[in-house]
């Protein structure tokens, strides 16, 4: 933490700044647990000034506008730095777990007129585009897969076999989609799990939003890319708002959407995944 942010915080909190270290876990952000002399805890995030932290910001203010699930409280908000409130965390168990999927199945119907948001934020370090249309499969070709597939391209992983099942898809996209159609749903953006911890309490906080109004399919399916959700949060989720039929089918078509962040991110590893999810719809 450098002088100037120092500064800033101690003059907000009126306490000093005693210590701070580094936390491990994230890609994106440098983040430390700082302590100051009154023995409070906060969490601190820096390292961009390209508006990632008030986006943040802001995706936390709508989710806690749903009165669903808790998220960190806002300390400070700067270009450069976010500082939120810091929480011990408690132990997963099957009631909590459960409870979370309840809870985030009370978030997906807090809805909105159309799909996108009133801002561009970002998934990841990249660029997400929440331009708002009344169309879901329009939005989540348009802003999601096509938008992926053009950086792709810039990036060099484009090649005549992913060129190719890309331009089926596109054909194929609207029949998949159909029936699925629902109200835009407030959707975290980037569930997975690293960005959830269960409170010492035992509910669940959500964190590193990448908010925007779509179809709650798309929220549900990201649980799945890399693990960290039980049975039981599932169990919840389907006992409270239960999805329509053939989401199963739907699923690896919004898995699609994050597995392409993902090469764009961190590379050609995730090439072939993402050939075999879009060779499933050919």
């Amino acid at each position: 933490m450098n002088k100037a942010v120092q500064n800033i915080i101690e003059a907000h909190l009126n306490d000093e700044v005693i210590s701070g270290a580094s936390v491990g876990g994230g890609c994106i952000a440098d983040s430390k647990i700082i302590e100051t002399r009154s023995g409070t805890k906060y969490f601190l995030k820096q390292g961009f000034s390209n508006g990632v932290f008030s986006c943040e910001a802001n995706g936390l203010k709508e989710i806690e506008k749903s009165q669903s699930i808790k998220t960190p409280k806002l300390i400070i908000i700067e270009k450069d730095f976010l500082l939120l409130e810091y929480l011990n965390q408690g132990l997963k168990s099957q009631e909590s777990m459960f409870n979370f999927g309840c809870k985030f199945a009370f978030m997906h119907q807090y809805e909105n007129e159309s799909y996108g948001f009133y801002e561009d934020n970002f998934i990841g370090s990249n660029n997400q585009v929440n331009t708002q249309m009344p169309q879901w499969s329009d939005f989540y070709f348009q802003n999601r897969l096509l938008f992926q597939f053009k950086l792709a391209e810039k990036n060099g992983f484009v090649d005549k076999v992913f060129r190719s099942l890309f331009k089926g898809l596109e054909k194929r996209l609207n029949s998949i989609l159909k029936g699925s159609e629902e109200a835009p749903s407030l959707l975290h953006g980037d569930l997975w799990g690293g960005n959830y911890l269960i409170g010492e309490n035992g509910d669940a906080v959500l964190i590193d939003p990448a908010v925007y109004y779509g179809h709650r399919e798309a929220d549900l399916a990201m649980t799945k890319l890399f693990g960290g959700f039980s049975e039981e949060f599932y169990e919840g989720y389907h006992q409270t708002y239960p999805l329509k039929e053939g989401y199963e089918h739907r699923e690896k078509i919004y898995l699609l959407y994050h597995v392409l962040n993902h090469l764009n991110l961190f590379g050609s590893s995730y090439y072939s995944q993402a050939i075999n999810l879009m060779r499933y719809y050919q």
